[in-house]
């Protein structure tokens, strides 16, 4: 048995006419076209569907079983066709948004909770990784965009910032160097540290850093997160490398000092990069639009 949708809207409106002539009519059919496809109908079934009558037609069982199950389907139809859509205007599906450590913890939970709060049919698979790999990750098509530091280089990329992000050291209030002005890495690299851990992306970009520099850090802790960083630095276990926000944000009277970081690749800028603005699929736009300034 074979019947397409085209079959079962005709065998409806004709139901729903009660007559083949203003059934045809309902589906833009001339009246000899709709006869040959009602036809072509039972003979696909094997049985009389409707019953001809001198005021019209009604259905014989078979034909309300068919009835029955033909709103199903078109109705079914119609809510994939609606979901599909949905999908397409950017109202339903999931992100993969790529994010450097401080756009993840800092930056976006305040941005995006309250665009996921308007957009409850999107859902974001946030990834963490560094500003270089999350350029990589672009490039070659992984995400379609990026949280990441201006501070590495983007090839063909197309870049535009958000907000400041610059790297800070934290430093205990009674230590020595707490009163700087400004310090370089290579200049505390002997001095004790507390350190993210070693799968943070941020603590991987400040580790390959001081390794360029010729040297490496030396850590007397690592924590999960800035939180528990910060607190150490403010009991005077080490020193920290973090983003301003969060040193503002943890930041207690008299506990540590932020010192600015001399070298350029701390005076960042947390950007966004994607590779073509109108190629984005309409999800992705919508939440950098927001991102932006210039969306809901």
């Amino acid at each position: 048995m074979r019947l397409d949708l085209a079959d079962l809207r005709l065998f409806l409106c004709i139901v729903d006419a009660g007559s083949i002539t203003q059934g045809a009519q309902r589906a833009n059919l001339t009246l000899a076209s709709a006869s040959e496809r009602l036809r072509s109908i039972e003979d696909a079934v094997g049985v009389k569907l409707l019953e001809r009558r001198p005021r019209g037609v009604v259905t014989t069982e078979a034909g309300d079983a068919l009835v029955h199950h033909a709103r199903l389907i078109l109705h079914q139809q119609e809510l994939l066709k609606d979901e599909l859509n949905a999908f397409v205007s950017g109202r339903r599906g999931t992100i993969r948004l790529y994010a450097n450590t401080a756009a993840l913890t800092e930056y976006l939970p305040e941005k995006l909770a309250p665009w996921l709060a308007r957009h409850p049919r999107l859902n974001i698979d946030l990834r963490e990784r560094t500003s270089a790999d999350i350029v990589k990750a672009v490039e070659a098509g992984l995400a379609e965009a990026g949280l990441i530091s201006d501070a590495v280089e983007t090839g063909t990329l197309q870049v535009r910032p958000l907000e400041p992000a610059p790297l800070v050291l934290i430093i205990p209030a009674g230590h020595p160097l707490a009163a700087s002005k400004s310090l370089a890495l290579r200049d505390v690299y002997r001095e004790p540290f507390v350190g993210l851990a070693a799968e943070s992306a941020l603590q991987e970009h400040i580790d390959g850093h001081a390794r360029r520099a010729g040297f490496d850090v030396s850590f007397r802790v690592r924590m999960k997160g800035f939180r528990g960083l910060c607190e150490m630095v403010s009991h005077g276990v080490g020193l920290g490398i973090v983003p301003e926000r969060v040193a503002n944000r943890h930041q207690r009277e008299g506990t540590y000092r932020k010192v600015p970081l001399s070298e350029a690749w701390a005076q960042r800028r947390l950007c966004v990069c994607f590779q073509d603005w109108d190629g984005l699929s309409s999800p992705v736009r919508a939440l950098l639009e927001y991102l932006l300034g210039g969306g809901e």
